[in-house]
């Protein structure tokens, strides 16, 4: 227990393993006492941090502690895991702390710069420890990790950061997008080292996707997009991953590899006279459970994303406001938290026409279907099937959205609040607050549908 709370003490100390010598510091740190003799360095670790600038002092004090304490780390246990790795990083920290970037033989070769070469070997001076003089020279090899392994370092290590605002469901789905590319690719190419990766890898992933999309037969299986998602994260996997280990100039083999989507056909829209002839007739949706009915009919006159429905807290539904609306925006819960789309997703939605009707029902939101989105869109769009509620086969649940967007211009309304109302990016500078929640409101009630209350 005393040697713990030491330790933990010793932790705390700004200064921690700094000495200064001469107006210059340096770092000393005593090698532990049960590894003094596999350290060549023992009794004591020493590095000159070649400044005088203790600020400085202490952040290259910080990168050789955890190039130490990892190198140690390996040293205790009797079977390291990923030692090759450690090694790696621990030469990664070393070269950092004394201003340079780490670079393998073969990298500074190609480079050939002559200025960088010649300040690495006056930093590799007798008195730096080997393991900083091998470092400085690039003779830690890059360590072969799997691209299996890759991408397990890609979701823990390298982008958890950008992922604090998604809800668990949200991470979930990230995550299996990305390790279906890699899957794909694994099956393809076998699960191979990240170095040995050739563009002939990526081209067989290409052809692979190149069949489905465009095959001689000409029964295409699969979209532009879905080639493109795949092989676009599989190069953003190797550029993130070799950044990370310090390969920032590493030619990356999936650069430039993409399928066309100029045939891409957006999704049609719902008629008018179909939502209220078809969709809106008293009985059309009456088999559906009240939540599902309720999203479906209150996309009407939102123009929302399914999602944004299926996902509102009761907070963001304001029934007691001058104008009832809703307020679509991320959810920023820490125990909590969710994502919306884009930035530009972020928006108040006056409640008008059927829509209002289904809030005044359904004031607490639709919790069947918080952050079961997928499965919402799975069952309208099965039911909307089942009971031929879509005019044609191209139509989907998104077609409400695209109604919405094409009855507001036929009713001539401003271009910028159609954006608004949309979520949609408005390419100029903003000012001003995009016009009062009664003017929105009035606008928007111009193309309110008629409906008989007994469809809510």
């Amino acid at each position: 227990m005393r040697k713990k709370s030491q330790s933990k003490a010793v932790r705390q100390k700004p200064d921690r393993f700094i000495v200064q010598i001469g107006g210059r510091y340096h770092y000393k740190r005593r090698v532990p006492g049960t590894l003094a003799d596999r350290d060549t360095r023992a009794p004591h670790v020493r590095a000159s941090l070649k400044t005088s600038d203790l600020a400085l002092a202490r952040i290259k004090r910080d990168l050789l502690e955890q190039a130490d304490d990892a190198l140690w780390a390996s040293m205790i246990l009797d079977h390291p895991a990923e030692p090759a790795r450690q090694r790696y990083e621990a030469a990664l920290r070393r070269v950092e702390a004394l201003g340079f970037t780490y670079r393998t033989n073969a990298a500074m070769a190609a480079v050939a710069n002559l200025d960088d070469a010649l300040a690495r070997m006056e930093a590799a001076t007798g008195t730096q420890p080997q393991a900083t003089r091998e470092a400085l020279a690039g003779m830690v090899e890059v360590p072969a990790v799997m691209v299996s392994r890759a991408f397990e370092i890609y979701v823990a290590e390298i982008v958890p950061d950008e992922h604090v605002t998604k809800s668990a469901r949200q991470k979930a789905q990230w995550k299996k997008v990305k390790q279906r590319a890699v899957n794909n690719f694994i099956d393809l190419v076998g699960d191979k080292a990240m170095t040995d990766i050739t563009r002939d890898d990526a081209l067989k992933l290409y052809r692979h996707w190149q069949g489905r999309i465009a095959p001689q037969d000409g029964k295409t299986t699969h979209s532009a997009s879905s080639g493109n998602r795949d092989i676009g994260n599989m190069r953003v996997l190797y550029e993130a991953y070799f950044t990370h280990i310090g390969e920032i100039d590493r030619p990356n083999p999936f650069a430039r590899l993409s399928f066309s989507q100029k045939l891409k056909r957006p999704r049609p829209p719902f008629p008018s006279e179909w939502l209220t002839g078809t969709i809106m007739k008293v009985g059309a949706l009456a088999d559906l459970n009240d939540e599902a009915r309720g999203i479906a009919l209150a996309l009407i006159e939102t123009g929302a994303r399914p999602s944004e429905l299926a996902n509102l807290h009761p907070e963001q539904i304001r029934l007691s406001h001058k104008v009832p609306h809703l307020a679509i925006e991320p959810r920023e819960d820490p125990d909590d938290p969710r994502e919306i789309k884009t930035a530009s997703s972020r928006r108040t939605v006056p409640l008008v026409g059927v829509a209002l009707a289904v809030f005044e029902r359904h004031r607490q939101g639709f919790p069947r279907y918080r952050d079961r989105e997928n499965e919402l869109s799975g069952l309208l769009n099965q039911y909307f099937r089942r009971h031929k509620l879509f005019p044609s086969s191209r139509h989907k649940i998104y077609s409400f959205r695209h109604s919405f967007e094409d009855r507001m211009k036929e009713a001539g309304l401003d271009d910028e609040l159609r954006r608004i109302l949309m979520g949609h990016t408005i390419d100029r500078p903003t000012y001003g607050s995009g016009g009062s929640l009664e003017w929105r409101r009035d606008e928007l009630s111009r193309i309110a549908l008629p409906f008989d209350p007994a469809i809510v």
